[in-house]
């Protein structure tokens, strides 16, 4: 294996890690592992080789081959992976958020607790390849076997509390078309669906959420759809005796904002 930082000079050394640095390359502990960094970013060859929490954030590395490379804990965040040769590579715990990995071969590939939110995934092979624990939030192009409506429940929720509603609605509906008696997911929509002030639909959802809780037996569910309901009606009422007496007690909005502050525990009751 050769030692390319203890052979070059003092002077050189510096002017690779500067480059290094400039390509958002981080600093490895091993020379074998700065080797092969030099490597893969000079010939996009580097099969085998040993990348593990390198540093490549923006790295162009389209149609590199990677066969059989252990990037563990690597940082490829933004990276340009788009048909590169990832087959049997070690992906676990690696950083690909926002990376293009479109046309890549991942087959067999190790992508445990990696980080994939908002990559592009369009074409990606995926036969074979361990995605446990993987975070797919807002991936571009996953495949749809890969989606299970537990995940997309969650990811549900997630956008809701990020303030994206019309996005919740969107994961929710693909959630209750995969899995119809979702009961968690029709729950979640109602709650999601009265922040947007719809509260007839937000009714809806919520009544089916209750029927299926009760038809599974599940108690704990079917007391907070039915604590959910009664909210909605009671602020309906509040906002009917408004329209008919205004300025008399807690208004329809003060009702509104107080019930809302309530929601999101209700939803995160139901965390999977």
């Amino acid at each position: 294996m050769l030692h390319l930082a203890g052979h070059l000079p003092m002077s050189s050394r510096i002017a690779t890690l500067a480059l290094m640095t400039l390509l958002g390359v981080g600093l490895p502990a091993q020379a074998e592992n700065l080797a092969h960094i030099q490597q893969l970013l000079s010939t996009r060859q580097c099969q085998n080789c040993d990348l593990s929490d390198a540093g490549l954030v923006y790295a162009n590395l389209e149609r590199a081959d990677l066969t059989r490379a252990n990037l563990n804990r690597a940082n490829l965040n933004r990276a340009n992976l788009s048909y590169a040769n990832l087959q049997g590579a070690n992906l676990a715990g690696a950083r690909l958020s926002s990376a293009n990995l479109s046309g890549a071969d991942l087959r067999g590939a190790d992508l445990r607790g990696a980080d994939l939110r908002e990559a592009f995934l369009t074409d990606v092979k995926l036969e074979g390849a361990n995605l446990q624990g993987a975070n797919l939030l807002g991936a571009v192009g996953v495949p749809t076997d890969l989606l299970t409506p537990e995940q997309l429940y969650i990811w549900g929720l997630t956008e809701s509390q990020r303030g994206n509603l019309s996005g919740a609605i969107a994961y929710l509906n693909q959630s209750i078309e995969r899995r119809p008696d979702f009961a968690h997911a029709y729950l979640a929509r109602g709650i999601v669906r009265f922040q947007m002030q719809d509260a007839v639909t937000a009714l809806s959802d919520a009544q089916q959420a209750q029927q299926l809780y009760q038809a599974q037996g599940n108690a704990q569910g079917q007391q907070a759809s039915m604590q959910f309901i009664e909210g909605v009606e009671q602020y309906q009422a509040a906002a009917e005796r408004a329209d008919r007496r205004a300025n008399r007690g807690v208004s329809a909005g003060d009702r509104f904002i107080h019930f809302l502050g309530g929601l999101v525990g209700l939803m995160l009751r139901f965390v999977l």
